[in-house]
């Protein structure tokens, strides 16, 4: 009886396999995903939005699908902040839908921040932000 997959088949996977992970992961466990290599996630002063998330928040207008069916949650989103503190990319972690995850990222993408600064020098930077969307009394 022959067997559907050979050895030779099979090791030939795992090694393609193997490679391919080493291909996209560097020695820190950091991806290498095109662009994302770039920015640094740990730095010695984090970027932060001018005028605080509060400036964030005043900049989103509750969608009124969201409204209509009160939805109510976070929205995790990633932002890649370059050296001048401009918004490059706003990418959506974990979103509640409704129209509240498209409002986050057109609001952090019209924000100024103050740029990482690693070794004294401004970084390009990932930054983690959860905005609370909470149904309007």
């Amino acid at each position: 009886m022959k067997t559907l997959i050979s050895f030779r088949t099979l090791y030939f996977f795992l090694l393609l396999s193997s490679l391919l992970f080493i291909a996209i992961i560097d020695s820190k466990g950091n991806t290498i995903l095109p662009g994302d290599e770039l920015y640094a996630i740990a730095v010695e002063k984090a970027p932060a939005p001018v005028g605080g998330l509060e400036a964030i928040v005043k900049k989103i207008n509750y969608p009124d699908m969201a409204i209509k069916t009160r939805t109510e949650g976070k929205v995790y989103v990633l932002a890649f902040i370059n050296e001048n503190g401009d918004v490059d990319d706003v990418k959506v972690v974990k979103g509640i839908g409704a129209g509240c995850d498209e409002e986050t990222i057109k609001a952090v993408k019209k924000t100024k921040f103050t740029p990482g600064v690693d070794k004294g020098v401004n970084v390009k930077t990932k930054l983690a932000l959860a905005i609370q969307f909470k149904i309007p009394s």
